[in-house]
């Protein structure tokens, strides 16, 4: 697996980089200028799906420095839920989930990445939103973490709502949809606070960690990472009240459906996997089945895969490899981890969750 800082933009208009992203590192919702074709209207013909097989491996834009969703340890290895959407899609088309190149991004650089090409994938706990959807110029796939925005206290501070931290200073990061969600809330209750704001989403939990502010906020997800990275996670808790929703999910650049259409079905595939029963384990055993659904979807049967450009057995590569959602979700963010983050409103919706995907046929 290839490992590689991303390098500086040679091309960055400044309205560009004021589109820090949300999403455990938050981002903002304003609009870019600039001569791209998602800016001007113009949809641009791609065919970046063969550019990727092509060149032999997947380019992906990840975090890196967030436990559970892309970070990477001391043996250089990434790993998080984000990380194993990106080991999906190189599964599908390579039949190696280790032909992946992963690319560090902060929140400024993550959206200027794929619209000037320099990854192919973003899996970096984005939040999909409207204006990323039209005038930022993304195509989102499918949501693989429902989340909310929350505020992060320390256990003896006394607070307990939003109304506690009146006139208190709450870190956060600046130009983000965090910031101006916090704002808002803060706006519509009138309680009057003191933001702390920096652009290094690093520096932001830091001020926290040194005591200059009463609270911190950011995705929730990212609110339980951070805390174990803390010198005493234990002496610091996170309110129950929400600030806003926060579905979270990869993109790629607007203009090639056919790259579009392969990443959300490799999502989908994922969450049909933990439906159908079929797992990293079993899937060998489901080769045979008879079940007409389990045969397209395995690709014994029909040719669902050419329709993507992909080969017909592109899920049974994806769950062989990287396992379905449930086993993604369990190794990286549940119960027998670090962060211990009950499913909820990510578990199917056979089981009360939001995930389920549409008919494999």
């Amino acid at each position: 697996m290839l490992i590689r800082k991303s390098a500086l933009m040679l091309v960055i208009t400044p309205l560009i980089f004021a589109l820090a992203a949300c999403g455990g590192d938050s981002g903002t919702t304003g609009n870019t200028a600039g001569n791209t074709a998602e800016n001007t209207g113009k949809q641009v013909t791609r065919n970046l799906g063969n550019t990727v097989k092509n060149r032999g491996q997947l380019i992906c834009g990840v975090s890196g420095e967030l436990p559970g969703f892309s970070f990477v340890g001391t043996d250089g290895k990434y790993s998080g839920i984000d990380v194993d959407v990106c080991r999906a899609v190189a599964a599908a088309l390579f039949d190696n989930p280790d032909a992946v190149e992963f690319r560090n991004l902060n929140a400024k650089e993550r959206f200027t990445a794929l619209q000037t090409g320099e990854i192919d994938l973003l899996s970096r706990n984005t939040s999909w939103t409207l204006s990323r959807d039209t005038t930022v110029g993304l195509d989102f796939a499918p949501v693989v973490f429902y989340d909310g925005q929350a505020i992060m206290v320390r256990k003896n501070s006394g607070i307990k709502s939003l109304n506690d931290l009146k006139d208190k200073a709450i870190c956060a990061q600046t130009g983000t949809t965090t910031e101006q969600n916090l704002a808002d809330q803060m706006r519509k209750r009138s309680i009057t606070y003191k933001p702390v704001v920096f652009e290094d989403v690093n520096i932001t939990f830091a001020t926290y960690a040194e005591g200059r502010c009463d609270g911190v906020t950011a995705d929730r997800s990212a609110l339980v990472s951070r805390r174990t990275t803390l010198p005493k996670p234990e002496d610091n808790i996170i309110m129950d009240e929400l600030l806003s929703s926060e579905p979270l999910a990869p993109a790629v650049a607007k203009g090639d459906l056919q790259w579009s259409n392969v990443v959300k079905w490799v999502v989908y595939a994922l969450v049909k996997a933990e439906e159908l029963g079929i797992n990293s384990q079993n899937v060998a055993q489901f080769a045979n089945s008879n079940d007409p659904e389990i045969k397209r979807f395995l690709g014994t049967e029909g040719n669902l895969g050419e329709g993507l450009g992909l080969t017909n057995d592109f899920a049974a590569r994806i769950v062989k490899h990287v396992g379905n959602y449930g086993e993604i979700y369990d190794r990286n963010l549940g119960t027998k981890t670090k962060l211990n983050l009950p499913r909820g409103q990510n578990q199917l919706s056979t089981k009360g969750g939001l995930l389920y995907s549409p008919p494999f046929r």
